[in-house]
């Protein structure tokens, strides 16, 4: 056999793998894509009534400011404003109600190249991520948009001999580009205990380290509070609140995770050293 037929052999080995893995990933993302698209079709079908729902924060607002939530009102300016809103948030409904059907396509194109235990260590994480992003957006929904509106609308002022009426008609697309940026801020935020845990768990975060940043951390919380929120104080304590919960969360779960990996670390060496004396030839006596 010439060294070119074994060139081109190595060749057709390396590139069979290749293949297959590139027809799983088609079949994988057909699968996410067709989940995404039935999900958005089902959600642009409903989305006058999701908006609708989106809209009942702003009515508690209404209510908190002693207003009449049943003349709330929202406008748009431009002919198709309405619809490209509808669009919109069907594409953001749609990701969110497919979301678990695109993250198991991912764990099933990646699991075949994790031992059994990455796998077993993997999974909690993909379990708790979606749980802990609706625990963000609930948080959202009931309490945070409700009390930014309120603050809203208590900027407006009543028309008087000495001052025109200025009051609160806010857009549907700014509306909804309100309500969903802040569900995936606090979404995003919500996923601190997921990201550090699986950090900690390959080895690139400590619980330590994180214990020693906690004042930086706390910092940074307010800050990032100040910048998404509106500049009232509530607003600012309730995202930044959260966020260092969920940090000391955090160092809570590193913790735990060190602790199991040292327990596993000693089991694994009491095998080694038990397999190794059990292997270890006797003296008989002459």
């Amino acid at each position: 056999m010439s060294a070119s037929d074994v060139d081109k052999e190595e060749i057709e080995k390396s590139s069979a793998p290749l293949i297959e893995h590139l027809i799983e990933l088609r079949r994988r993302l057909i699968w996410s894509l067709g989940g995404f698209f039935v999900a958005f079709l089902v959600c642009f079908f409903f989305a006058k009534r999701l908006f609708n729902l989106l809209v009942v924060p702003f009515k508690w607002a209404t209510q908190w400011a002693g207003l009449d939530p049943h003349k709330v009102e929202l406008i748009y300016t431009a002919p198709q404003e309405f619809f490209f809103t509808q669009v919109k948030l069907a594409m953001f409904g749609g990701m969110v109600i497919a979301f678990p059907l695109i993250a198991t396509q991912i764990y099933k194109f990646i699991a075949p190249g994790l031992y059994k235990n990455e796998r077993n260590a993997f999974l909690p994480f993909l379990i708790a991520s979606p749980i802990l992003f609706l625990m963000g957006a609930s948080l959202v929904y009931f309490f945070f948009t409700p009390m930014v509106m309120w603050f809203f609308l208590a900027m407006q002022q009543a028309g008087t001999n000495d001052q025109v009426q200025i009051s609160l008609l806010p857009k549907v697309s700014e509306y909804l580009s309100l309500i969903m940026t802040l569900i995936f801020s606090f979404g995003l935020v919500f996923q601190l205990p997921v990201v550090t845990s699986l950090l900690t768990r390959v080895g690139m975060l400590s619980s330590k380290a994180l214990a020693e940043k906690r004042k930086w951390a706390i910092v940074l919380s307010f800050v990032v509070a100040a910048v998404l929120t509106p500049p009232d104080p509530m607003s600012q304590c309730g995202l930044a609140i959260p966020t260092i919960i969920l940090y000391e969360v955090a160092i809570w779960s590193a913790r735990m995770i060190e602790r199991s990996q040292e327990r596993e670390r000693q089991a694994r060496e009491a095998r080694e050293s038990g397999s190794s004396a059990a292997e270890k030839p006797t003296d008989t006596p002459t």
